[in-house]
């Protein structure tokens, strides 16, 4: 159930064999979990909400993949990703997927120019039940293959046991503490909570919900209130990767500040040392820390950013 599993491994081999291709498996354990699993911890031990998929996306699968791509003499690297390269006039853009149910472009904001011009995606312009009816035509052991749903090192989506396990510190007790300070709780590690959290925090309002504010982990602080206090529209980004070309000061843009919400209308500022910061036409709730807020013209993924905390 894991994408990194052995049966995964074998499944690949079997579709290279029924379609008569060479198979290599290549080994980066140590980078993925340089590079991807530390990373994760680490982010969850700041106070942050991480997103695993981009940093794989980012170093493993198009630094260290690509790499050896073109060290074969590969004249592209296809992956499996639903999302659009489209060639211009002036080079490749990256555009969403033809099936807003599939879109993974949020995840490939960081993909930059000259990767994307030797990247290949031939599932983008596709439905999901078009992509399974052309396996099953060629006779592919995977079309009938259910769809991973879990982050691949995460077995049954439990996230603050993996990230105990690698960084011990990370459940370490603290308060739960309301908008003036006030201790109106105690929790087992800052691991358990992520902003915009309602379910599972262990204290109750006074005839309202209360949701996680915001989490401050050189205090091992966690603060709730009502969703009131949930609303950001200044989002301040780190990071950045643009692939819009020239950007103009400022640009209007539509973001998405995770993963699953629709792209929303905002002002965007690009600033120096990949820095930028995002305006928001309407309030948005459970701006997290550790995510990315990522930009589109249109259907065309102009790059993204990192959440920070604060302005840098």
């Amino acid at each position: 159930k894991a994408c990194c599993a052995g049966q995964d491994i074998f499944d690949a081999k079997r579709v290279a064999e029924t379609i008569g291709i060479p198979h290599y498996v290549l080994n980066y354990e140590s980078r993925f979990r340089e590079d991807v699993i530390d990373a994760f911890a680490d982010s969850y031990v700041r106070g942050e909400t991480p997103v695993p998929c981009v940093l794989c996306n980012q170093t493993v699968k198009f630094r260290d993949l690509l790499k050896t791509a073109k060290d074969l003499q590969g004249d592209a690297l296809a992956t499996g990703h639903y999302i659009q390269r489209v060639r211009t006039e002036t080079g490749s853009e990256l555009h969403r997927a033809v099936d807003p149910a599939r879109d993974q472009s949020y995840f490939l904001f960081a993909t930059t120019q000259e990767q994307a011009d030797f990247l290949r995606f031939p599932l983008g312009g596709l439905p999901k039940d078009d992509v399974r009816a052309h396996a099953d035509r060629f006779d592919l052991p995977v079309a009938a293959k259910p769809d991973s749903q879990d982050i691949c090192f995460v077995p049954d989506g439990d996230y603050a046991a993996v990230v105990a396990k690698i960084r011990p510190g990370a459940i370490d007790p603290g308060d739960i503490v309301d908008l003036d300070g006030k201790v109106i709780g105690d929790h087992d590690g800052i691991i358990n909570f992520t902003i915009g959290q309602r379910r599972g925090i262990g204290v109750g309002g006074a005839g309202e919900p209360l949701y996680v504010i915001r989490i401050e982990p050189e205090a091992r602080r966690v603060v709730v209130g009502p969703a009131s206090a949930m609303g950001e529209t200044v989002v301040y980004l780190g990071d950045v990767n643009w692939l819009g070309g020239e950007a103009g000061h400022p640009r209007e843009v539509t973001v998405k500040v995770r993963s699953t919400q629709d792209p929303v209308p905002a002002s965007l500022e690009l600033g120096q040392n990949g820095t930028a910061v995002v305006t928001l036409n309407a309030p948005e709730r459970a701006v997290a820390p550790g995510q990315a807020c990522v930009f589109y013209d249109g259907e065309r993924l102009l790059g993204g950013g990192w959440i920070q905390r604060q302005a840098a």
